[in-house]
């Protein structure tokens, strides 16, 4: 296998994206391996398929409209590999949601790279209540 897989993890991000923007939650899940695991803040890990679908899809109704993503580190370790990145999220009018970095491990799964731990944390300034 390549070492060079930053293209194929460029590609899987932009279905992501294009999922999101379309409102796919499922299209999104299809993404993730398995036993693929979310370590979103304030919550408690997601896991599997179904999980990640459900997790995805409300975030959706609540006003998620877009991502993107710049890779700005990628290691491989044979079927594995590790992205480090920044996140934009957006909701309606392309206003910014949320901002900040992330981390996933990937898996290479079946002849395809697939999203297996996905954490991200924001960049934004807490909200004082």
């Amino acid at each position: 296998m390549s070492r060079d897989i930053r293209p194929q993890i460029e590609s899987v991000n932009a279905q992501f994206a294009s999922a999101l923007k379309r409102g796919d939650a499922t299209g999104m899940a299809n993404l993730y391996t398995a036993e693929a695991q979310l370590l979103p803040a304030q919550s408690d890990f997601v896991r599997g398929t179904e999980a990640i679908r459900t997790f995805w899809q409300s975030v959706i109704d609540r006003g998620l409209k877009g991502a993107s993503v710049e890779t700005i580190e990628l290691e491989v370790y044979g079927e594995t590999a590790i992205e480090i990145g920044r996140y934009r999220l957006l909701a309606a009018n392309d206003a910014v949601a949320d901002q900040g970095k992330y981390l996933v491990v990937w898996k290479h799964d079946n002849g395809t790279w697939k999203l297996h731990r996905d954490i991200w944390t924001t960049s934004q300034p807490p909200s004082v209540s």
